[in-house]
């Protein structure tokens, strides 16, 4: 008898301790790591957190429990101050390089993309919990209209799936983490995450050849091809975007670029299932013959900007050298378009910095490249491309 409530009692414990484990959310996990990279490494270990970091955590916990779960009050907790943000900022910049993985290390710093990420964070909040207007309201954004009913019981559903998920293991550092998660996840706004992981997935080829190269037997390290979303929901591949793969087609024939790079994503029009990287890869493989490992997509980019930032980053992951020229090549008003001041100056707007240094435009559809180290910076105020 006393050997059987020994062992039941063992079997309660254990079911306890079963029951007591968290649960983890692969996708919240993996689009965590994608927006919030260093505030994933900061929470990590908030143990071995400055006096001053813990207070200013414990402070916002009193702030989310007073709301007692309303949504409106979760929301306004949420939020960052410009204080917080200092304060976080500064104080984790003084943690040793060890504590930080290579994506959270950018070329400005750990204070830097702490800052990005925590504004970024308040964005998430804004636009798809209180109803701001994101940058581009066509295309982006929640997916209820702003002040329906329907609109405001996904918010109040993301709060509570957000409170539900406050032991979700990634998200240590702060309840805003979950907040902001859970509001892109109810809106099914995944898009930062679609292809992951990418390389292995859908440029193991490329990859592959890539570590064998010889750089230096090639004058342009890719050519970078923006795409070109079609006008309907029916149609795969525009014509613009079909001018564009043959120009790429074309370019690559001589012989003197490494690779093929098809970049944009699922953007126009809204709620287009056809990827316009993916969909210009197979025309350039089926209609032209160009080889599966001379090509790369990189199916993120929903503006043309962001086609030169997250160029250079495939370029890093492919080891290409970055103080090689590439080459942009599309049709000519984009290509007039992308040698402009305007598109400098609409790159300092919305991203912060010039994702590459624009040289000569060698004809009407062909401009020179060098990629910039700063397109490396990941940045959640675009939560859909970061």
């Amino acid at each position: 008898m006393k050997r059987a409530l020994l062992v039941a009692a063992s079997l309660l414990s254990m079911a306890q301790a079963v029951q007591a484990a968290p649960v983890r959310d692969a996708h919240w996990a993996l689009l965590g790591n994608q927006l919030f990279p260093a505030m994933l490494d900061l929470g990590a270990d908030t143990a071995q957190a400055a006096p001053a970091l813990k207070d200013v955590l414990a402070r916002r916990r009193v702030r989310f429990d007073a709301c007692q779960h309303e949504a409106a009050c979760v929301l306004r907790a949420a939020s960052w101050s410009d204080a917080e943000i200092t304060t976080v900022s500064t104080l984790a910049a003084k943690r040793p390089a060890t504590s930080w993985r290579k994506v959270s290390l950018a070329d400005d710093g750990v204070a830097a993309q702490l800052t990005r990420e925590l504004r970024g964070l308040n964005s998430i909040i804004a636009v798809y919990g209180q109803g701001a207007a994101p940058r581009y309201p066509k295309i982006d954004g929640p997916l209820e209209a702003v002040g329906s009913k329907l609109f405001n019981d996904s918010v109040a559903d993301a709060v509570l799936l957000g409170e539900a998920s406050e032991d979700e293991p990634a998200l240590a550092l702060d309840h805003s983490l979950a907040i902001g998660l859970a509001l892109l996840d109810v809106n099914d706004r995944s898009e930062a995450v679609e292809f992951e992981p990418l390389e292995a997935k859908f440029n193991a080829d490329a990859l592959a050849r890539a570590r064998t190269l010889d750089w230096r037997q090639y004058r342009y390290t890719a050519i970078v091809v923006p795409g070109m979303g079609p006008e309907n929901l029916a149609t795969p591949l525009s014509a613009r975007g079909k001018l564009r793969v043959r120009l790429a087609a074309q370019r690559f024939a001589q012989g003197d670029v490494a690779f093929v790079m098809m970049s944009g994503a699922s953007v126009h029009p809204k709620g287009s299932r056809f990827v316009e990287a993916v969909e210009m890869r197979k025309a350039l493989i089926e209609r032209y013959g160009v080889p599966a490992d001379r090509i790369i997509i990189e199916p993120y980019a929903r503006h043309t900007t962001t086609n030169l930032r997250n160029a250079t980053r495939r370029l890093i992951a492919l080891g290409a050298p970055l103080d090689r020229d590439g080459l942009v090549i599309t049709d000519v008003d984009q290509s007039r378009y992308i040698g402009s001041p305007e598109f400098d100056q609409r790159n300092l707007q919305e991203l912060g910095y010039q994702p590459a240094t624009i040289g000569a435009r060698i004809s009407p559809t062909e401009l020179v490249f060098r990629p910039a180290a700063a397109s490396a910076r990941m940045d959640p105020k675009d939560p859909l491309d970061p």
